[in-house]
Parts: structure tokens; sequence; C-alpha cells
């Protein structure tokens, strides 16, 4: 019945705050407990009801995840590199202006995912074969390419080997349950909070204009980069949306901090489209909730496809206004304190969530991660070498 699917909807809007604002609490947490819990769910909703569900958390999450990450410096995968931009125009009072602009890069991404559907479909079919085997390759030259642009180019190639190291014994920790939080929570949250701290800095009156203060010819650009980097994370296995904006920015240059938000904000809602897309056409699940969504439904029929995008069309329209009616109450919130206590909550509250949902091995992993996040901003360096955490685990795997 149209009812049970509304309702559906609804709540999975209502999911999608929670996970989107609460760090460390992802969709796919969410997704593997409904898998579990979905036969017993049948009883009230259909199978798609459920899907329906899934998808409006999904898509709600990704306009709310960008809060926390720019005002509490807590990213997740997909937010780990706006941090340190996000951070930037939160010290000079652009914090809503920083969520606008992921909005921006949210919103027209699912329009122009939806509009490239079709073409998606066909390219995906066409050259999966060919590409799936030079994965490992393709990231190694990404990599190289990265490191030998710096002008200091030791300490880019110890931040890559330190974090790539990293990576690779933090994600083969068996009992680590949620490696990601802690690894990330360091390398770029905690770690950009402390050096804050040392600058001195304030948190000024935060504007909360309708105002877009934006290029759109580099928007243009950066939400045809997040298309192209949306395509891979959703096509290529283990390619994650963070390292894909690491790939996008090797290619896309001098989008500055305005085009990088909404290149943040495209990514992870094209990876989630198009993932449906790679499911339907070689069967293939690339995100969380699309393996969840797979392993109750089985082969998806382009009607079920339809019915899923039009429910992320709806949770996307209203996810545009509740990420800015959040943001503005995180916009007065800040201010309210002084900054240094501001930070050192923040970080305390960070490492709580840490210590929760990964115990005081989770907990070392943050120091770890910390200490290597605070090179590249001693050493006047880009952060996106950290990020290496991430690509080498996946680039070994595939060479090795």
């Amino acid at each position: 019945m149209i009812w049970q699917t509304v309702l559906a909807l609804v709540i999975g809007i209502l999911a999608g705050i929670i996970t989107g604002l609460t760090p460390g609490i992802h969709v796919n947490l969410v997704s593997v407990f409904i898998l579990a819990i979905h036969r017993k769910l049948l009883a009230f909703f259909t199978l798609m009801d459920i899907a329906v569900f899934l998808v409006a958390m999904s898509i709600t999450h990704v306009f709310l995840d960008a809060v926390p990450s720019i005002y509490l410096g807590a990213p997740d995968s997909n937010t780990a590199l706006g941090v340190l931009p996000g951070h930037r125009y939160l010290l000079q009072g652009n914090g809503y202006m920083a969520i606008k602009l992921t909005v921006v890069g949210n919103y027209f991404a699912l329009l122009l995912s939806l509009a490239l559907f079709p073409i998606a479909i066909a390219l995906i079919g066409e050259i999966y074969d060919y590409i799936v085997e030079y994965i490992g390759y393709f990231l190694l030259v990404i990599l190289v390419f990265m490191v030998i642009r710096e002008k200091n180019l030791i300490w880019a190639i110890i931040v890559v080997l330190l974090s790539g190291l990293l990576g690779m014994i933090v994600l083969d920790m068996p009992m680590l349950e949620d490696p990601l939080f802690p690894m990330l929570s360091g390398l770029f949250g905690i770690s950009t909070l402390l050096i804050s701290l040392n600058d001195n800095q304030e948190i000024p009156p935060q504007k909360t204009s309708s105002k877009i203060d934006i290029d759109w010819k580099k928007g243009v650009k950066a939400l045809l980069s997040g298309q192209f980097s949306g395509f891979i994370t959703a096509v290529l296995p283990g390619i994650g949306a963070s390292t894909a904006a690491v790939i996008s920015m090797q290619i896309t240059r001098k989008l500055g901090d305005h085009g990088f938000m909404i290149l943040m904000g495209a990514i992870g809602m094209v990876n989630f489209v198009l993932s449906l897309a790679t499911y339907y056409t070689i069967s293939k699940a690339r995100n969380g909730v699309v393996v969840a969504l797979a392993e109750m439904m089985g082969r998806m029929e382009m009607n079920d496809i339809m019915l899923m995008l039009a429910s992320a069309l709806i949770a996307a329209s209203i996810g545009v206004w509740l990420s800015l009616a959040v943001a503005k109450v995180f916009s007065s919130l800040m201010t309210k304190m002084p900054y240094k206590k501001v930070v050192w909550t923040i970080i305390a509250f960070i490492a709580l969530i840490g210590l929760a949902l990964t115990g005081i091995l989770g907990l070392v992993v943050m120091i770890v991660s910390t200490a290597i996040g605070l090179i590249p901003a001693i050493k006047k360096i880009s952060r996106t070498h950290a990020m290496a955490c991430l690509t080498v685990p996946v680039m070994v795997y595939f060479l090795v």
C-alpha cells in the first residue's frame, strides 16, 4: 500500500538525520542491522518498502554528514578531505557557506546522475571487464603523480609511506570493528583541530545569509569531475569516495575551496546512484547499502530501480532543507563558547565516540593517526597524501 511506502520513506529520512549527524554511526551499520531483521519486517512492510527506507536513509545521510565534518571536524570516509577547507570556512565565519556548497554538489550531482543513468548502464557493461585488472596500476600512477608534484618530496613520500602502512595494519585488524572512524578522525579531524589551536584561532560570528558565493564555471567543472570520480567508486572495487576525490583533484586543477566543497558533496551522491546502475548491469554491489539491497532483493528489475531513484529524489529535496536548517543551528551554537574550549570539547567528544565504538585499540589508532596527520601541516605539504591509508591497501590488494 502507498501509505506504507510513504511511511518507510519518512522513517528513512529520520534515520538518515541520525546517522548523518552522529559521528561513527554510518548507514552501512544500519543496513547490516536491517538486513538481519528484514524477514521480521516483512510482516509490516514489503521488500520494496524496506528498499525505499534504505535509499531515503542513505540520501539524507549524504546531505547531513557534512555538518559534523565541517563544524566538528569529525569525518567519515566520504568527507575526510573536506575537513580542512571546511574548517577554513568555519574560521572565516563561513561555515554555513561551506554547507551550502556541499548541498549544491549533493543535489545537482543527483540530478546529473539521474540524467546520465541510462548512459552509465550502457557504459558499465562495456568497459568493466577491460579496466578491472588495471586498478592497482592506476592507483600507483596516481600516488606517484601526487608525490612528484610536491616541492618537499621527501616528506611527501614519508607521509604516503606512514599513512599507507597505517592503513594496511589498521584495516587488517580483525578485532577492530570500525577501523575507518578512529583512523580518519585522527588523520584529518583531530590533527586539523590541534593545528588550529596552535594558531590561536577564534570562531567568528557565522554568516547565515541565503546568498551562495560561487563561481559557476568552477562549480560545473566540480560537478563533472564528481560524476567521473563517483563513477570510478561505483564501478571499481575497493575505491572509496575520498580516494576518488584524490584522483579527481589530480585531473581537475584549480577548483579552489568553493569548487572543492562542491566536488566533495557530489562524489558521495554519484557513488550511491551509480552503484545501483552497477548492480543492475553486472550484479556487483560497490556500496554498503546496495549490498544490503542486493542480499534482500536479489535481481532488481528496472521498475525497482526507478522507484528507488524516485525515492532518492524526494529524500534529496527534503535533505536540502534539512541540512541548511541544521547548519544554521550549528552556526549559532559554535559561537557560544570560546574557541579553545569548543575545540577541546570536540576532541574529547570524538575520542569518547572512538572509545565507545572501537575500545582502547581504536583510541591507540586514533592517537597514532593524529601524529601522522600533523605532519602535512607542519611540513607544508598536501594533506591528501594521508589518503594513502586507503589507497595503498587497495593498490596492494590488486597488485600482489
